[in-house]
């Protein structure tokens, strides 16, 4: 089955109690991020939600993909292990023809069945296989495209409802984008989901990172001195948005594996002014084209997936030269931020669907991923091993820091347990006698919305190895050790102490930054009263350190493991520090973390019982307030 664009997805949403119709107004500046945080972030009114009068002639349907359930619901399955029971089935049909039983038991055995017979039917079972898989691929048609029923030759974008999300955003910007683009050379399509500020009326910027496959088709055109025919599809069948956000290596068609997610393949049609493809079934196309040659234009800040502001850069400038659309057509958008946020689901699917590639392609002995929301895709993944000789840890480590989008990775936990228990994941390493013992550091690429390094997406990452179990110990600080620790705490100017977990040796504190506060004296002065090896971690003023999702989504994000933990012997007692707070003194400007005004906030909390929820739903920007200033900087 698949959706015959957005409406047809929003009627399957509805049908499910899982999305709510928004009639009352709306601004798409500001308002209607905040209406989305609160409900993305609840316990129990997280659903989509269509936002029907927003100033523009397009219902605007966001946090779509915000569940397991609405996920699984857009790519229409039951839940994330039919996809993995089905690519592992790919995989052995292409790789294991002989079963296992028909292979001879011996050298000299001989099979059972006749070899020439076997060996033609094994042939003529994979090719019937083969030709299942080529009927996935996309096809090209040349009418009755619907996303064609509409078609504006003088665009006019503000006649869609681009957002604008965070207080701080450069401006509005197209957040749940399909951009198609070829490479020049092969000819290979690209789908992939790059944010696109609005600038004018038919301008907006092209956020190509380095990384990506769209910037790598920018430069080979660069070298043709040719421009870049791009048409960006909006809504469509669900499984658009999500095949081009999935981590494919590059070469790869979006739409073959959108074809296999659909069981048929997506049929395409050419643009009106481009000389390029889209999916007939798109909501909305806005074909146009970048020109290489040109300068580039300076495009944010915006408040990110990482929780964080990614600061001003410059990017390719986009021309519209057409809009076109079906009847009824649905424009589609998305926000990030401080996680949890929808992206968190597109991320949780990649996760269970390029599994089993991770096992067949290297890397036999992992058993199971999880790549928790307040990681953020690449600041910290949790990966279970089977552990089978000394250094399988490091092995695994080094081999998924150079393997698809796994090399942005900046912090691997690697574990023999369940990696989404992770209540016993970090119980694991805050029970370790000497946390040093389980930690070991590289270099490389990081992402290039990293903001902690040093150099630009490049710097330092960390591996935990918890595959050692004997080295777990229940040696507590008692009462004595934790009366003194605090007495040495007040002494130093430490306004903040998470007490849960000084009885594991762990100092999660915050100091006051109006005075001079040494790590290592501070580290010093405690080991010369205690006796055993302990870790201090140090936050910035104003956060809630009792709040464990935001605290490991902050830390995360303001380290950088080469330059912020350091391992230090003091009276033969070795320490491990950690500094995640913010650096402007090492990096200026230190981004901002994203939040919504105190003025927006006002505003949806005045409507918030016109617009159709049960319960109403406090604003999640609220917990960040104490981590900034007056003038809405870190403080």
């Amino acid at each position: 089955m698949s959706y015959n664009g957005l409406n047809e997805f929003v009627t399957a949403l509805e049908a499910n109690n899982q999305l709510i119709r928004i009639k009352e107004y709306v601004n798409p500046e500001l308002e209607i991020t905040e209406i989305t945080d609160r409900i993305s972030k609840s316990n129990t009114q997280n659903k989509a939600l269509l936002f029907e009068n927003n100033g523009t002639n397009f219902p605007l349907l966001i946090n779509a993909y915000g569940s397991e359930e609405r996920m699984c619901t857009a790519l229409n399955i039951h839940d994330f292990n039919e996809i993995e029971n089905e690519i592992n089935a790919l995989i052995n049909n292409l790789t294991q023809p002989i079963t296992k039983n028909q292979k001879p038991k011996t050298i000299n055995q001989k099979p059972k069945t006749n070899s020439l017979a076997f060996g033609l039917k094994s042939k003529i079972k994979t090719l019937i296989f083969l030709n299942k898989i080529s009927g996935y691929f996309p096809k090209i048609i040349k009418h009755n495209a619907p996303c064609q029923e509409i078609i504006n030759k003088n665009p006019v974008l503000s006649s869609l409802p681009i957002l604008k999300c965070w207080t701080f955003d450069g401006g509005k910007f197209i957040t749940l984008p399909v951009v198609n683009t070829k490479d020049p050379v092969t000819g290979i399509r690209n789908a992939g989901m790059y944010r696109m500020q609005l600038f004018s009326e038919n301008t907006t910027g092209m956020h190509w990172h380095l990384h990506k496959t769209g910037a790598k088709h920018f430069n080979e055109y660069l070298k043709l001195k040719k421009k870049i025919p791009i048409a960006v599809i909006l809504g469509g069948d669900p499984v658009y948005a999500y095949c081009a956000s999935a981590p494919l290596p590059d070469g790869v068609d979006e739409y073959i594996l959108a074809g296999f997610l659909l069981k048929k393949s997506v049929k395409l049609v050419k643009c009106i002014t481009q000389d390029i493809e889209v999916p007939i079934d798109s909501d909305i196309v806005i074909e146009g084209y970048v020109d290489p040659t040109e300068p580039l234009v300076n495009e944010g800040p915006f408040g990110d997936h990482t929780g964080f502001y990614s600061l001003p850069a410059h990017y390719p400038l986009f021309h519209v030269t057409c809009i076109t659309n079906r009847k009824n057509a649905i424009y589609p958008a998305t926000i990030v931020g401080i996680p949890p946020q929808e992206d968190y689901w597109l991320i949780k699917a990649s996760e269970r669907i390029f599994l089993p590639l991770m096992q067949k392609t290297g890397l036999p002995e992992v058993i199971d991923i999880n790549m928790p929301d307040y990681g953020v895709a690449h600041n910290l993944v949790i990966v279970q091993i089977k552990n089978e000789f000394i250094g399988q840890a490091h092995k695994v480590a080094h081999s998924l820091w150079g393997m698809g989008q796994m090399f942005l990775n900046k912090i691997l936990i690697i574990t023999t347990q369940n990696p989404h228990d992770e209540a016993q994941i970090f119980q694991s390493i805050i029970s370790y006698h000497n946390i040093n013992d389980i930690l070991f550091f590289s270099t490389g690429p990081l992402d290039a919305l990293e903001h902690a390094s040093n150099k630009f997406a490049f710097g330092g990452k960390m591996a935990i190895d918890l595959t050692n179990e004997s080295k777990n110990n229940n040696q507590l600080w008692n009462n004595h050790e934790i009366e003194l620790v605090v007495k040495l705490l007040e002494e130093n100017n430490i306004v903040s102490v998470n007490f849960n977990l000084l009885k594991y040796r762990i100092l999660l504190i915050q100091s006051s930054k109006e005075k001079l506060f040494s790590f290592e004296n501070f580290a010093a002065n405690i080991a010369a009263h205690l006796l055993f090896p302990y870790c201090i971690v140090l936050c910035d003023k104003g956060l809630t350190l009792n709040n464990k999702k935001i605290v490991l989504w902050h830390c995360l994000a303001n380290i950088d493991t080469i330059r912020d933990i350091k391992k230090i012997n003091i009276n033969k007692k070795q320490i491990v520090l950690f500094d995640c707070t913010s650096k402007p003194q090492i990096k200026s400007p230190w981004p901002n973390p994203v939040y919504s005004s105190k003025q927006t906030i006002s505003k949806i909390d005045k409507i918030w019982n016109k617009l159709g929820f049960i319960e109403f739903e406090e604003s999640p920007s609220k917990i960040i307030y104490d981590l900034i200033d007056n003038e809405g900087f870190t403080k």
